[in-house]
């Protein structure tokens, strides 16, 4: 098993930054990518970003030039720094990472969720 906190998150003005972090403990032979979604009440959750272990990142394209996604693989953390910041950024921002079994099968864990609000 994978355990995932997240840390950070919170209130912040339009147009400020905020940054979240997550940590990954447990069973872990190794981290394949490592990502953040986000979900609001009545609408499915959603991919922000994501980073390869190589340090390939994918964002969407509505916090594109906006978030930075980023990993530091000798700490199983990865972080989302968010600039920029909109109301409709507020959601439950969601750490999830895939981690290999001893056979090489893919696992999705999750975190527990942090909140990020936005105020206007």
């Amino acid at each position: 098993q994978v355990q995932l906190v997240e840390s950070g998150g919170g209130l912040v003005q339009a147009g400020g930054s905020l940054s979240v972090s997550c940590v990954a403990s447990g069973s872990i032979i190794s981290i394949d990518t490592m990502g953040w979604y986000r979900q609001v009440p009545g609408r499915q959750r959603e991919l922000v970003a994501f980073i390869t272990s190589g340090g390939t990142s994918n964002y969407a394209g509505s916090v594109k030039g906006r978030f930075t996604i980023s990993r530091d693989n000798a700490k199983n953390t990865v972080y989302l720094r968010m600039n920029s910041l909109k109301p409709e950024d507020t959601a439950v921002y969601y750490c999830n990472a895939r981690t290999p079994d001893t056979r090489g099968i893919l696992y999705a864990f999750w975190g527990q969720g942090t909140q990020v609000t936005v105020s206007s």
